[in-house]
């Protein structure tokens, strides 16, 4: 008789585990660091994310998995493939330089912001964020989606006394809660007609559904996408995205656009590729008109925005991320088209880790001259390079490459690779609506890059820069320029395989 008791690969765990486990000993240390000492915590989490970071090297040579079942050790729970990796280093970079911002920001606070639960909850979000993309069953899928999700509400609405962002808490809360329900609901149908929730036995499953079952199972494909576009932030379910970002704290802002895309995007790679190809002819229309108007919706409500309105910098930001949600969802329509799915999926992952460091970078300037202007107004940046040439120039930079435009090189080729994966797939009308709402995104990107170098109305503004945020600007500035001169180190990722 097989033995139930299994082994933990300890090693293929531990990235997730670390930001955990990092998180509880912040918890703790709260209870007994002075007032005084509560910056502490903050670097305590800094090299908590760091080491959980550090530890993705050892997995590069070979695909670990645990939590397999007994007698099948083909069929795990958690899987540490190229995939994998590559999303927790998406996570845990981003989570790690959302950190260096949170520092500045709990300093500028004033005490609004409560220490020693404001690192607890990053780091339980982030352990979740890590986890999603090594879940290779629903259950596991879900539990990580929702450990992510969770410490994210508390986050947005932590700060005390302040109606804008509580009111940005409940929106964000209603929405995902919602996305969450529908999501169950979808994988109880699919596990009701396949009797199994790991995605390869799904994936073989579903196929031979027997007739009494089939509307039951096609029902719960359709509910289980609908939420996890809510997690992606995909129109029409992408109304909670401007409230949120303005009315959360900067930092968490920055988290949201970057790790919560990699969360539901990753998610959804791994529904629709890994357990779901079967019934590739229904999802892949749907996200290809999802694709198309996620990225229209988005970039015209980015080009709205007035530059003398109250947060129009951050509210701006917010809609250039749905329009980027877009352009990610494109490569996932493909590979349902796509004889090399797995080509795809390479060029949305591309693409996310060149938005990740250049929109990480962009809201580090927020940051930085959101602490000299409150309000944080695109017109806040004119003059910009008049106080401050070396910020203004990394900006400029930064939107440059989210446009797509020289000497954003890697922006430029990470977007080639998008319109080759819908143009090799068919879709030739997504990657001619692609191309019309890239130029709509020049016309912002280019009008917010020429105000930073126009004469500054007045005396220009000093921005005062602290260890963290220089720390935050250094490594994405350097990332967006390495990856601009070396771009294969990331586009290698559109010719291998990865699951």
């Amino acid at each position: 008789m097989s033995s139930l008791v299994q082994s933990v690969d300890w090693l293929a765990i531990a990235p997730p585990a670390i930001a955990a486990v990092v998180g509880l000993v912040v918890l703790v240390a709260d209870l007994f660091v002075a007032e005084a000492r509560k910056p502490l915590l903050g670097w305590i989490a800094v090299a908590g994310l760091a080491a959980a970071a550090l530890m993705l090297l050892p997995l590069l040579d070979a695909d670990r998995s645990t939590f397999c079942l007994v007698g099948d050790t083909g069929v795990c729970s958690y899987t540490a493939d190229r995939f994998t990796l590559v999303i927790q280093f998406l996570v845990l970079g981003g989570a790690l330089l959302a950190a260096l911002l949170s520092v500045t920001a709990l300093k500028d606070s004033g005490k609004r912001l409560p220490e020693g639960e404001y690192w607890f909850l990053f780091l339980s979000s982030a352990a979740g964020a890590a986890l999603l993309p090594a879940s290779r069953d629903l259950a596991t899928l879900v539990v990580a989606l929702e450990v992510a999700s969770l410490p994210a509400f508390a986050l947005v609405g932590l700060r005390h006394g302040d109606r804008r962002s509580s009111e940005a808490a409940l929106k964000f809360f209603l929405s995902s809660v919602t996305a969450t329900a529908v999501s169950l609901l979808g994988i109880s149908f699919v596990y009701a007609a396949t009797g199994t929730l790991h995605l390869t036995r799904v994936a073989e499953r579903i196929q031979h559904v027997d007739g009494q079952l089939q509307t039951l199972a096609q029902t719960g494909v359709v509910l289980t996408l609908v939420g996890f576009a809510f997690k992606t932030a995909a129109v029409p379910f992408h109304f909670w995205v401007p409230d949120t970002y303005v009315g959360a704290p900067l930092p968490v802002a920055a988290y949201l656009s970057v790790i919560g895309k990699a969360v539901g995007f990753s998610g959804l790679i791994l529904v629709t590729v890994v357990a779901l190809p079967s019934y590739a002819d229904a999802w892949a229309p749907a996200l290809a008109v999802l694709a198309a108007l996620t990225m229209t919706v988005g970039n015209l409500g980015a080009l709205r925005q007035r530059s003398t309105r109250a947060y129009s910098a951050v509210r701006l930001l917010a809609w250039s991320s749905v329009g980027q949600a877009g352009y990610l969802l494109v490569p996932i329509a493909a590979a349902g088209y796509s004889d090399d799915p797995e080509r795809s999926i390479g060029s949305t992952l591309a693409y996310a880790l060149m938005y990740g460091a250049v929109n990480l970078g962009a809201f580090a300037v927020a940051a930085l001259v959101g602490r000299a202007h409150r309000l944080n107004r695109v017109a806040d940046y004119r003059g910009l390079y008049a106080a401050s040439p070396l910020t203004a120039l990394l900006m400029g930079f930064f939107l440059l490459c989210l446009a797509g435009l020289p000497p954003g090189v890697i922006g430029l080729l990470a977007k080639v690779t998008v319109f080759a994966a819908a143009v090799d797939a068919g879709l030739g009308w997504l990657a001619v609506v692609m191309a019309v709402n890239v130029v709509i995104a020049l016309v912002y990107y280019l009008r917010w890059t020429a105000l930073l170098f126009r004469a500054p109305e007045g005396e220009a503004a000093t921005h005062r820069l602290t260890a963290p945020l220089t720390a935050a600007l250094a490594l994405t500035g350097v990332l967006g320029i390495a990856l601009s001169g070396a771009p294969q180190l990331v586009l290698r990722f559109t010719d291998t395989g990865l699951f």
